[in-house]
């Protein structure tokens, strides 16, 4: 067997994260992209696989409108403090903002030359304004509710732009006669969405009344009335040279007489299914069989299935998005020339509310099943992060799902909900194939067998355990069969939170609200040990793959491994909160961790030590799902984010080594340079090899040289910011140590002097590095002042025990305001002349002493001495002189 290497680092490959909470949306030109809101933000993201490109913060205020430029190079936006923004895409920067309306902007759109942007409000006024100026060009006052929709003329020359209302009108404004040109009275309830055809001829409008309208935009008359029998959201009309169109002409048996007046067209609404229809004789030419929504009720106990709709760009077909905020790609597929389908071809979902548990499915595990706070499992494609499918049948949320594979090779999903219930899915024919009824409370645990395969059991908040049997199953039936518990037990004093199935499949584990955990002898349900230790109710338990011991995590922050007796092994501790799930991997010599901290840990068992901690969510991670066989991770939690982990041991020591070998070769062409005088190629090798100390010496030794000033420029002079940057941080640190400051602050001068301040201000943290430079440089220039002004004193005293002998000058006469000094008396011995403010001068003199000579500054306070050269005598003459 292999040697067995231990992981020591996860990296987070894929992430999908929440990108839209309902309400407007814009579609790129290409279909490339979405402009999605997210409360307050709004979400740039990539309709490949659902990523996020990018996230432009709005004003604290939720996002009520948004609109994209015909060039996708701008992005109109409107929130409820009223403010209309225009962003730059490129650089998501706005450019310019204002306010027009009394009450929030509903909807807004922008016309086919990108000038002009019409906006809708909640005032009842419709606005149009220059886009580059940023001032109003048209109000328009008529509404009587609501605006809720509006749209331009697609014909640039043809300046008209259309709006609809919840006062059930349509109104026409004339662009250049500035006035209402024609208001459509039909509706009797509000009107949601309009649409063009494809001639220009006529206008499509839908309502809440259940009927789409269409209007000759010659006379402004209602030309026919298509009643559709659900509440509208949303009306597309099909444009000829699309996969629909021509599927729809396929199925056609003979040309109309009059098929220029034909306009084919979808509506979607709160029946969730997609129709198609043909305005001459309002004919229902396509209806979808089965919907593809989980239906929600609103604020109103209304049932709600879409609540928008688009055709995408360049003929990639139709994009819905549902009430739980789904993103539903459809394209239109043609089995027989009366038999058309609707093929969902990608669903993306926007927000995924808190994850509870997940698990991977697939051989290779490029499936994940996830449970959510709904009613629903959703079962995503980990290659494109969209939801492959939804396993619906639970009238509860799912707090619990498991997995295992059956005796012919199918791949079976566990779950428990809220509905006291358990069900039993075939992820291949995505049906649910068992129910199991039974439980008093919610089902908050299940676990399936390792082994055998035929069984799995459930722990309820009813406080019970049932072991449920699955042999003689028939997958096959059009409904779900029945499951029968062939044990059960009242097991705990409080809610079972987590069960584990041993790998021989002879013991369970669960654990407990009360504290405690039990392991029980299969398949009678015997208890074996009772596991007493945690002060806090237990939130996991796991057995281990290779040892007889029991893995458990608990709300008291610690982590503790059991033998099957019921001795404790090890305590883990490290988290700083309730620790929600543990699990085991590398054979069982590791296992992660993950809490309501926020935090996936990674611990070695042998050292009860915690190797790497990974701060990646923003709320507790209630869900930890681990890939048997390529043992990546998967983490979930409260901030619906889900994040894939993959190991990148091999990859970072790699790495690591790489890095080492070219840090190797480079600091060999470091020496190189020194040693060819090469200073500035040093200097810049040194920098990019982040060795501050080789550096100083570098520096220093160029300050040693005769033409410092010169070395120094010459090798600073070609410096990017980043490392002036760098260079600023190396001088803070070295100005912080008496030994290294004097190179630094003669490094930080000559800096200084070639930058310019502009230069110098643009430099990143220039303001943090320089409160970190002043107060060192303060006390060193401090330091020097005592030190000069100290030796002043130590001159006066060598001086005044006549220590200091100083040397004769004889080249220069003695001068003091003309008087001469008379220096016969005294030939032999040195003479010292006093001269004080306002007086004769007067000569001293005193026996030679020999002395060591000493140079010294000296200073107008105190009595100094000057070398005299011209007294005859060969021994030197110091004049005293006093201020």
């Amino acid at each position: 067997m292999a040697a067995l290497s231990y992981k020591k680092s996860y990296r987070s490959t894929q992430s999908l994260q929440q990108f839209y909470t309902g309400g407007p949306f814009a579609v790129s030109s290409d279909g490339t992209f979405l402009a999605c809101t997210c409360d307050d933000s709004i979400k740039i993201v990539d309709s490949s696989n659902a990523s996020i490109k990018s996230t432009i913060e709005g004003d604290s205020e939720q996002v009520t409108a948004l609109a994209l430029s015909p060039d996708d190079r701008f992005l109109f936006s409107a929130s409820h403090s009223r403010q209309i923004r225009v962003w730059d895409l490129s650089t998501q920067k706005c450019i310019r903002s204002w306010k027009g309306h009394d009450g929030p902007v509903m909807a807004m759109a922008c016309d086919a030359s990108g000038g002009l942007l019409a906006t809708a409000g909640a005032d009842r006024k419709v606005l149009v304004w220059d886009v580059d100026g940023g001032f109003c060009t048209h109000y328009f006052k008529g509404h009587k509710g609501v605006v809720t929709c509006i749209m331009f003329h697609p014909d640039p020359n043809c300046l008209l732009l259309f709006s609809g209302s919840d006062d059930a009108t349509v109104r026409v404004w004339d662009l250049i006669a500035k006035k209402c040109a024609a208001t459509m009275e039909k509706h009797f309830s509000a009107v949601v969405s309009l649409a063009m055809s494809e001639d220009r001829r006529f206008l499509l409008s839908a309502g809440r009344d259940k009927v789409v309208n269409m209007w000759d935009l010659k006379s402004y008359g209602c030309k026919t009335t298509i009643p559709t029998y659900e509440v509208l959201e949303a009306v597309c009309v099909i444009s000829s040279g699309t996969a629909f169109y021509d599927s729809l002409l396929s199925q056609k048996p003979k040309k109309s007489k009059d098929a220029t007046q034909e306009v084919y067209f979808l509506t979607v609404g709160e029946r969730g299914i997609v129709r198609i229809w043909n305005s001459e004789g309002a004919v229902c030419l396509f209806e979808q069989k089965t919907s593809d929504v989980a239906f929600s009720l609103d604020e109103n106990d209304l049932r709600r299935g879409f609540t928008a709709s688009c055709m995408l760009p360049s003929d990639q077909g139709l994009l819905c998005i549902t009430a739980d905020q789904q993103f539903l790609f459809y394209s239109l597929l043609k089995h027989s020339k009366e038999d058309l389908d609707l093929s969902l071809c990608k669903r993306l979902i926007g927000y995924n509310e808190e994850i509870v548990d997940m698990k991977f499915l697939g051989e290779d595990e490029n499936f994940l099943a996830v449970a959510t706070n709904l009613e629903q499992v959703r079962v995503y494609d980990l290659a494109s992060m969209s939801c492959s499918y939804v396993l619906a049948g639970h009238t509860g949320i799912v707090l619990c799902l498991d997995t295992f594979t059956s005796s012919s090779g199918s791949t079976l999903i566990v779950t428990g909900s809220k509905d006291n219930s358990v069900r039993l899915w075939d992820s291949e024919r995505r049906r649910c194939i068992g129910v199991g009824v039974g439980h008093t409370g919610a089902v908050g645990a299940v676990a399936c067998s390792k082994k055998g395969q035929n069984f799995f059991v459930s722990g309820s908040s009813d406080r019970t355990i049932k072991v449920w049997n699955i042999e003689g199953l028939n997958s096959d039936a059009e409904e779900p069969s029945s499951l029968k518990a062939k044990a059960v037990i009242a097991a705990h004093d409080k809610d079972i939170n987590s069960l584990a199935i041993a790998p021989c499949d002879s013991y369970v584990c669960s654990g407990s609200q009360d504290r405690t955990a039990c392991i029980w002898k299969l398949p009678d349900l015997v208890c074996v040990a009772k596991l007493k230790g945690h002060k806090r109710g237990i939130w996991s338990v796991e057995f281990s793959p290779v040892d007889r011991c029991v893995l458990t995590a608990s709300g008291d922050k610690t982590i503790k491994m059991w033998t099957l007796d019921g001795s404790c092994l090890k305590t883990f501790e490290g988290h700083t909160s309730s620790v929600l799930r543990a699990s085991f991997i590398t054979r069982g010599t590791q296992f992660v961790s993950s809490g309501a901290d926020g935090l996936l840990k990674l611990w070695t068992v042998k050292s009860n030590e915690c190797i790497a901690t990974y701060d990646e969510h923003e709320d507790k991670v209630w869900a930890l799902a681990i890939g048997k066989k390529t043992e990546m991770l998967a983490t979930g939690g409260g901030d619906a984010v889900i994040n894939i982990w993959n190991d990148s041991t091999a990859a970072e020591k790699e790495e690591a080594f790489r890095k080492e070998e070219e840090g190797v070769l480079r600091g060999q062409e470091l020496e190189n340079a020194v040693s060819d005088a090469d200073y500035a190629k040093a200097i810049q090798i040194a920098f990019e090899l982040r060795r501050p100390h080789r550096l100083y010496e570098l520096l220093s030794e160029l300050c040693r040289k005769k033409d410092a000033v010169d070395h120094l420029r010459k090798a600073l002079l070609h410096l990017r910011k980043e490392e002036v940057q760098q260079l600023f941080e190396y001088i803070r640190e070295w100005n912080t140590k008496p030994r290294l400051c004097h190179n630094a602050q003669f490094v930080l001068f000559q800096v200084f002097s070639m930058l310019s301040p502009t230069d110098i201000v643009e430099v990143k943290g220039i303001g943090e590095l320089l409160e970190g430079l002043i107060p060192y440089s303060q006390r060193h220039f401090s330091r020097i002042d005592r030190l000069e002004r100290s030796t002043f004193l130590l001159d006066y005293t060598l001086v005044g025990m006549s220590v200091i002998e100083p040397e004769a000058d004889r080249s220069k006469p003695l001068k003091n305001s003309g008087k001469k000094v008379d220096t016969e008396d005294t030939p032999d011995d040195p003479v010292y002349v006093k001269i004080e403010s306002g007086s004769e001068a007067t000569v001293e003199t005193k026996q030679k002493k020999g002395s060591k000579k000493r140079k010294s500054k000296k200073s107008s306070e105190v009595v100094s001495y000057k070398k005299v050269k011209n007294l005859p005598n060969t021994e030197a003459s110091v004049v005293s002189l006093q201020a």
